[in-house]
C-alpha cells in the first residue's frame, strides 16, 4: 500500500511538471494553422482540417503492483468538408484505424497503422427544420456518442458500454456475409440515412433526429433487418449550435447557460447474439442524457455537469457465448461527471479540474465501477487541450465490453491507472 501511494505521488508530480511546462511556454509559442477554406463563390467552397489525439498511459496489472507504461496515438484524422449547391454539402473524413493499439484501448485492429474512410456524407440542408444526411455517418444515440472523441468534456469519454456501431470492428459487406459474429459499423458510424431538424416551442429549442441504418449484418441477422435510431434533445435555456445533429460535452461557457435533456431509442430485429447456434435476440436500447452548464457571475468560472443512463435489452442467453457471438450489452449503466473551469488564465490556458463516476451492470456478467479524477488544461477550447487524469476501479481489468461471464470479467481486481493526453485539431 505504501508503495502504491509513492507511485501515485510520482504520477501527480509528473503530470504537474508537464502541465506547468506547457503553461510556461505561453510567451514563446508561435501561432499555427493547419487548414483553411477555398471559396469559388458563396455557394461553392471546400475546407480541409486535421485532428490528432495522443496519450501516455500507466496501468496497474490485475494482480497489483506492476504497471504497464506506453504511449498511444488515439486518433489521427483528416477533415474535408464542402458545398456544391445552396442546399447540398458533403463531408469526407478519415481516421487512423490501427493507431489505437496500446493505452488500454479496446479498439485494437492490429497490423500497421493505416488511414481509412471514417465519414462519407451527402448533406441536403434545406432549412433549420428539415435536413437529410445520407452515407456513412454517426448513428444517433447518446450525447457522449455524438460528441465524438474530440468534443467530450474529458479526454476519454467512452466509458459506458458500446452501441452496435461501436461494438463491431467493421462494416457489413453483404447480406449474410462477413464476420460470423456480425458486423455493425465502426467508430459509431454506419451506412444509412438521418432526417433531422430543430423547432423552438415557447422560446425553447427542440432537436429531433430519426434515422435508419444497415446495423448488424451476418451473425445474428442474416435476413437483413435494418437498425432504427431516434433522438429528441430539448434545450430549455440557450440553444446549442453544432453541425447537424452532433453535440458537445461542454462549451467552456461560450454558449452561456445550458440545460439540455435528451432521450434516445435504438432498435434492430435480430440485432444481437449468435446466429451460429440459434441464440439470437432483438436489440433495443433506451438512453437518457443531461447537460447542465452554468456561467458563474462576476467572472467566477464555469460549472459543467454531464449525466447519462443506458438500459439495453438483448436477451440472447448465455448459450450464445459458445462460439462467435455479437454479444452486445444487456443491462443498465450510468455515468456522471462534473467540471469546474477556473476563471483566470495561467500561461496560455485555463485549468479545469473534474471528477467522474461510472457504473456498469450487465445481465450476464459481473458489475464493474470506476472513479476518475483529473484536470484539463484548456488552451483553445476543444482545439487545443492537455489532460492529466487517474482512474480507480475494475472497468479496466474486467473489460468495458466483456459481458460473456468469463473468469476475467468476474474475478478481476480493481486497479489504478494514470494518463496524460494531448488533443489538437483545426
Amino acid at each position: 500500500m505504501k508503495g502504491q501511494y509513492g507511485r501515485r505521488w510520482k504520477q501527480v508530480i509528473v503530470a504537474g511538471a508537464l502541465t506547468a511546462l506547457v503553461a510556461g511556454m505561453g510567451s514563446t509559442l508561435p501561432s499555427a494553422f493547419a487548414g483553411g477554406t477555398i471559396k469559388a463563390d458563396e455557394d461553392k467552397w471546400i475546407s480541409v482540417g486535421m485532428g490528432i489525439r495522443g496519450s501516455f498511459n500507466s496501468v496497474e496489472g490485475n494482480a497489483g503492483g506492476h504497471y504497464s507504461n506506453d504511449f498511444a496515438i488515439n486518433n489521427a484524422r483528416i477533415y474535408i468538408d464542402g458545398q456544391i449547391h445552396k442546399y447540398i454539402k458533403f463531408t469526407f473524413n478519415t481516421e487512423c484505424f490501427n493507431c489505437a493499439v496500446g493505452g488500454g484501448s479496446t479498439n485494437h485492429f492490429g497490423g500497421n497503422s493505416n488511414i481509412g474512410l471514417l465519414d462519407a456524407i451527402g448533406k441536403f440542408e434545406f432549412n433549420e427544420m428539415v435536413n437529410l444526411w445520407v452515407g456513412r455517418t454517426l448513428v444517433p444515440s447518446e450525447r457522449g456518442e455524438l460528441n465524438g472523441p474530440y468534443y467530450h468534456a474529458t479526454f476519454d469519454g467512452f466509458r459506458t458500454p458500446f452501441n452496435p456501431a461501436d461494438f463491431s470492428a467493421n462494416f457489413p459487406n453483404g447480406n449474410g456475409s462477413g464476420s460470423v459474429g456480425g458486423q455493425a459499423g465502426l467508430y459509431g458510424r454506419d451506412n444509412g440515412a438521418v432526417f433531422f431538424g430543430k423547432v423552438h416551442p415557447f422560446g425553447t429549442h427542440l432537436l429531433y433526429v430519426a434515422s435508419v441504418f444497415t446495423g448488424a449484418r451476418g451473425g445474428p441477422n442474416p435476413t437483413g433487418s435494418l437498425l432504427y435510431a431516434g433522438r429528441l434533445q430539448w434545450n430549455l435555456l440557450n440553444d446549442e449550435i453544432n453541425p447537424g445533429y452532433y453535440t458537445s460535452g461542454t462549451y467552456y461557457g461560450t454558449a452561456g447557460d445550458i440545460l439540455a435533456i435528451s432521450g434516445n431509442v435504438i432498435h434492430q430485429k435480430d440485432g444481437a447474439g449468435n446466429g451460429g447456434n440459434g441464440n439470437v435476440a432483438d436489440f433495443t436500447g433506451g438512453i437518457v442524457d443531461l447537460l447542465i452548464e452554468k456561467v458563474l457571475p462576476n467572472n467566477m468560472g464555469v460549472l459543467t455537469f454531464n449525466g447519462e443512463f443506458k438500459r439495453y435489452w438483448a436477451n440472447y442467453g448465455t448459450g450464445a457465448f459458445a462460439g462467435s457471438c455479437f454479444c452486445i450489452f444487456n443491462g443498465h449503466s450510468w455515468t456522471v461527471y462534473g467540471l469546474y473551469l477556473l476563471p483566470h488564465e495561467v500561461g496560455i490556458g485555463r485549468f479545469q479540474p473534474y471528477f467522474r463516476f461510472t457504473s456498469i451492470d450487465p445481465r450476464y456478467s459481473a458489475m464493474r465501477q470506476e472513479w476518475e479524477y483529473g484536470v484539463n488544461y484548456i488552451i483553445s477550447g476543444h482545439n487545443a487541450r492537455i489532460s492529466a487524469y487517474g482512474r480507480y476501479g475494475d472497468i479496466e481489468s474486467k473489460g468495458l465490453n466483456d459481458f460473456t461471464n468469463s473468469a476475467n470479467a468476474n474475478g478481476a481486481n480493481k486497479v489504478d491507472s494514470f494518463h496524460v493526453a494531448l488533443q489538437l485539431q483545426y
